[in-house]
């Protein structure tokens, strides 16, 4: 099917919008699924709570010490990453819409002008009252020497990951720019999501107004696999790679360019 399915026929323009599932093959655990962060310990959630992370220093603290020794740090791009990269680099304009804060895409060698990270990054740390931001290095640092609620040298504020935690808005800006690669896409893959937080999971509707085909890869149900022309439950270690092989092997020659 995945070869031989009409979606795959023509796309010049790739929009990719990724979440957990696609990392997990690089040993980051993701937070729904069977070994998910929220599936072995639920009250975690409180720690990732935007309000709770600002009024309660123990929750601050558990932040923290989940990140300090993340498995995260460890990660190497995986299949699925360096699938995205080849098509990339064949020819096809590609834009990756990830949930995913581990920069795994960039590090699999995705230019950083083709990602946009929806909900923020781990690799740098944002102060809440300047704004200034820092690598996360210097941070951790400071948490494994015994600092369990790491101040900002210049403010005195507090600070958190240039991650969106939940109850934060999305960037404006940052949700602007990807609803139209969305809207600009032959083709949006959802990958590796639950497609369940929005504002991000409704850029499969955005795409699909203004014409795209959705195919989604994961290996639950969503929200959205009514409006998919195709869902796809295979590992996405497995599928991914397929479908992009399908996706090149029936373009036509001459890509057009995406903002």
């Amino acid at each position: 099917m995945i070869e031989a399915g009409e979606w795959t026929r023509g796309i010049t323009r790739l929009a990719v919008l990724t979440g957990a599932g696609i990392s997990t093959d690089s040993g980051v655990p993701d937070y729904r699924g069977p070994d998910g962060l929220w599936t072995r310990d639920p009250s975690a959630v409180e720690a990732f709570t935007y309000s709770r992370f600002m009024t309660d220093p123990a929750a601050r603290a558990r932040f923290w010490r989940t990140y300090v020794d993340h498995p995260a740090w460890r990660a190497e791009p995986n299949a699925a990453h360096r699938t995205l990269v080849a098509l990339q680099r064949s020819g096809t304009a590609v834009r990756v819409l990830t949930q995913n804060v581990d920069g795994l895409h960039q590090q699999a060698g995705l230019p950083a002008r083709t990602v946009l990270e929806l909900h923020g990054t781990i690799h740098e740390v944002r102060c809440t009252g300047c704004d200034v931001r820092t690598p996360t290095a210097a941070t951790l640092a400071r948490v494994r020497a015994g600092v369990t609620d790491p101040r900002c040298d210049d403010c005195g504020a507090i600070l958190k990951l240039a991650v969106v935690l939940f109850g934060e808005y999305l960037d404006d800006p940052v949700l602007d720019h990807a609803r139209r690669i969305a809207a600009a896409s032959q083709l949006l893959l959802a990958v590796g999501s639950s497609l369940r937080v929005e504002p991000a999971a409704s850029l499969c509707a955005v795409a699909v107004r203004a014409g795209a085909r959705l195919v989604i890869v994961n290996r639950d149900e969503t929200p959205y696999d009514d409006l998919a022309d195709e869902v796809v439950r295979e590992p996405i270690g497995e599928a991914l790679p397929r479908i992009v092989a399908a996706l090149h092997a029936n373009r036509r020659p001459t890509p057009t360019r995406m903002k």
